[in-house]
């Protein structure tokens, strides 16, 4: 009894594990045959290829050239279908990827490349996504189109698209993203039209005037009940392996100093210049005595240059000679002669 538990744990937990995953259209069997049915003329407009791919090995490559109807309708078309039938009050999301050839048609008029039909006769979709001349739109049967955004060719985009289908405005919505930054926020809308479920198409339809050849590529499409099984989980950051440290080079052995850099020699030093002897330094020129000699200093009576011009009497021409020095002197003499005999008089 416990051997058969265990068995049905081991074999349970798989399974619950992949649950919210409803259904893969990834193209990852090789072929076409995930899909419920084919609406193409040949099978050359609905190839599944190895390049290019968005993701693993597979991708599907649609083209339609003016005439292509399969199924005797109006516009041309191939499409895969698969019949999802989401049931009134379901929630789904669901994530795919696309490119749009280099040389896909700018034209006009409408081209859509993924569409949730309506499982009635006539009339346009509940949802689809088209492009529009240089434009891809989703538009809403009931609200028209709610989002859009310029064409961009020969690159891979991916769409998660998040739905609650409903034929009451008021319980309905609509949420995406496109290359995981949400460009549509929870918008209520009528996705489906009451009494009638819908499915999905995939591949390129488009209005029979349009004359160049179009092609567009589909990959990795999901449908699943949980955000975490279409959002990829986000990558960690590298983590650094702190036991093996990164080597940065060999370190040098703090106890065995380095030999510090070699002193240049630079030669014998050049012998300074000999020092002259000046010898005995000679006196200083004698000053004379104010009161005999001749000369210049202090006592001297003779008023030193000064240095500036604005400084001393008005009429200083600056210096004096040896000849002056004396004439000022015998005139001093004269001057205290005089003093002496007035003196005398009085």
């Amino acid at each position: 009894m416990k051997a058969l538990h265990l068995w049905l744990v081991a074999c349970l937990i798989p399974s619950l594990a992949a649950a919210e995953i409803v259904w893969r259209g990834d193209f990852e069997t090789g072929n076409r045959s995930q899909y419920s049915a084919e609406q193409m003329v040949s099978s050359d407009r609905l190839q599944v290829v190895t390049s290019p791919v968005a993701e693993g090995r597979y991708a599907l490559k649609a083209t339609v050239k003016q005439g292509d109807d399969p199924i005797n309708s109006s516009g041309n078309r191939n499409e895969l279908v698969y019949l999802s039938n989401e049931k009134v009050g379901s929630e789904y999301w669901y994530r795919w990827k696309v490119m749009f050839a280099n040389d896909f048609p700018s034209v006009d008029s409408w081209q859509l490349f993924t569409q949730w039909h309506h499982d009635g006769c006539c009339g346009s979709p509940p949802v689809e996504f088209f492009v529009k001349g240089e434009q891809v739109r989703l538009t809403l049967n009931d609200s028209g189109t709610v989002w859009s955004t310029p064409l961009k060719r020969g690159a891979w985009q991916e769409f998660i698209f998040h739905v609650k289908w409903s034929p009451d405005a008021t319980v309905g919505y609509v949420e995406l993203w496109l290359n995981g930054t949400q460009v549509l926020k929870k918008t209520k809308a009528k996705t489906m039209f009451s009494g009638q479920n819908n499915y999905l198409k995939l591949g390129l339809y488009r209005d029979d005037t349009i004359k160049p050849v179009g092609v567009v590529y589909h990959d990795g499409f999901i449908q699943a009940t949980t955000r975490e099984d279409v959002f990829p989980a986000a990558q960690p950051d590298p983590v650094v392996d702190a036991g093996t440290p990164v080597d940065a080079g060999t370190p040098v052995d703090a106890g065995t100093p380095q030999d510090p850099a070699p002193v240049v020699d630079a030669g014998s030093p050049v012998e300074p210049d000999p020092v002259v002897d000046a010898g005995t330094p000679q006196d200083p020129a004698p000053v004379v005595d104010a009161g005999t000699g001749t000369g210049t200093g202090p006592g001297t009576g003779v008023k030193p240059a000064p240095l500036d011009q604005g400084e001393g009497d008005a009429d200083f021409k600056g210096g004096c000679s040896a000849s002056g020095g004396s004439l000022a002197a015998f005139s001093l003499l004269g001057l205290l002669g005089l003093a002496r005999a007035r003196r005398r008089r009085s």
